[in-house]
């Protein structure tokens, strides 16, 4: 296995429309085109990120850079920003002038899902296995993926503290769903304002509100500042408001559809996904491969354990990829 420092890890970053919307992608590793079906340069596999909310790509670059070298850089990884998450670069709108509209509602919940589909399907090939590797909502938008397009060569996914259920049930969603669904609009004003200060005081914005951790990701405060941008807020927000209304049933039957595909990895004190859902599905689901946390990692894990989480997935994959 080697280790970051050893060389650079080859990291290449694009800024596209995908389903109409601004999409910021992270590619890890010297593959920047997959979609060529048939090519004799494709891997045989991709390891694709499914992030959280916010759903900014920058978040996980650390994650990435460290899941690509555990992976011995054999095989491409890629995280996917969700649609309208990120700030995009001067000269490329929100949305796509077009008049073709693709996709009702692309920043619901429902349009994230269908979002990532037709990434897929416009970017990378069908002869390529997949492993998904989801974060926090993202592990429901890939159930429901894996539950739309069987046809998806699934080798693995891995669900990282999955919201999958009852969220506004959750501790934190009981305190954030009054907000989120009748008062957010009121969050427009004060980010607006703050989104003219210079970039270094935001920075300093941004240290001061994660000052309670040890170590903190450099990569996590640059990706941060993207919620300074009034567009970018109003989405994640949006987006995060029908989860609290759509979330409720956890999807038991594409569960156990693909329930030798999946990696649960439930954490012992957070506040989206309590230890009891845990319990719950480990009742209801005893062959499952369904983890409990033992670290003490956050939700977030991508602010200050990216590497960790990156070795232990590695070393929970290590099987499936010796077959392959």
């Amino acid at each position: 296995m080697k280790s970051m420092s050893d060389e650079p890890v080859p990291l290449h970053e694009e800024f596209i429309y995908c389903c109409g919307a601004a999409t910021h992608v992270l590619k890890c590793g010297p593959w920047k085109d997959l979609s060529k079906d048939g090519s004799k340069n494709l891997p045989r596999l991709l390891f694709m990120i499914i992030p959280g909310n916010p759903g900014l790509a920058g978040y996980y670059r650390t994650f990435i850079q460290a899941l690509y070298c555990g992976l011995n850089q054999q095989y491409p990884v890629w995280v996917v920003s969700h649609a309208g998450h990120c700030k995009p670069p001067s000269g490329m709108e929100m949305i796509e002038d077009t008049d073709i509209k693709e996709l009702e509602d692309v920043f619901g919940l429902n349009g994230q899902v269908e979002h990532k589909l037709n990434f897929l399907k416009k970017n990378v090939s069908k002869d390529i296995k997949l492993v998904l590797i989801a974060h926090s909502i993202g592990c429901y938008i890939t159930l429901e993926m894996m539950k739309r397009a069987s046809e998806l060569q699934v080798l693995r996914s891995v669900l990282l503290f999955p919201t999958i259920e009852r969220m506004a049930q959750s501790p934190q969603g009981k305190l954030m769903t009054p907000l989120l669904c009748k008062l957010r609009y009121i969050l427009y004003m004060p980010v607006y304002l703050l989104s003219f200060l210079p970039e270094g005081a935001k920075a300093s914005l941004v240290r001061f509100a994660l000052r309670g951790m040890k170590t903190c990701d450099e990569s996590s405060i640059i990706t941060s500042l993207n919620l300074f941008s009034v567009d970018c807020i109003a989405n994640i927000l949006y987006m995060a408001s029908q989860e609290m209304m759509k979330v409720v049933e956890r999807d038991s039957t594409t569960i156990k559809k693909n329930l030798k595909k999946l990696i649960f990895y439930y954490g012992t004190g957070d506040s989206w996904c309590p230890q009891h859902y845990y319990d719950e599905i480990k009742m209801d689901f005893p062959d499952g491969d369904i983890r409990l946390c033992e670290k003490g990692l956050r939700h977030a894990f991508v602010l200050d354990a990216s590497k960790e989480m990156a070795a232990m997935i590695t070393d929970w994959l290590q099987d499936d990829l010796t077959k392959l």
